[in-house]
């Protein structure tokens, strides 16, 4: 897993060139936000386990377009912290992450279950900011 202040620190010390690192930030549920890791650290199809100030634990994925999402890591099913490790797909154009345990599908942009809409997973906000990319979703 993925500790913010680890991660952030390596990438804020800039890339090889002298520019800054492009960062992917997680909008906190107390508030703020919490660089993460660069999106080189992202790849599409696997998730990246990130721990909160809070101690929640969040799921971090990209789209094969480099869209980055962010859920939380517990499956609501079993308690464990492992969306993160689920396998990511789309239906009908929303992507969505299988837990890995009994394979409950998250829609990655409303946190909703798609195989139990009494269940949903906390979604947060999440930008890309940093060498020139002015992509932001929340």
């Amino acid at each position: 897993m993925r500790t913010a202040a680890g991660t952030a620190a390596g990438a804020a010390a800039g890339t090889s060139d002298g520019t800054a690192a492009a960062l992917v930030e997680i909008h906190c549920p107390e508030g703020g936000w919490l660089p993460i890791c660069t999106p080189e650290d992202l790849t599409p199809g696997r998730g990246v386990a990130a721990l909160l100030p809070d101690g929640s634990q969040a799921a971090l994925f990209a789209d094969r377009a480099g869209r980055p999402y962010a859920i939380g890591n517990r499956d609501p099913f079993t308690g464990a912290q492992v969306l993160s490790r689920g396998l990511t797909g789309s239906v009908d154009g929303r992507p969505f992450v299988a837990s890995p345990l009994l394979k409950q599908r998250f829609d990655l942009e409303s946190g909703d279950c798609l195989d139990d809409p009494s269940v949903s997973v906390p979604v947060y906000g999440v930008r890309v900011r940093g060498q020139g990319r002015g992509r932001d979703s929340e």
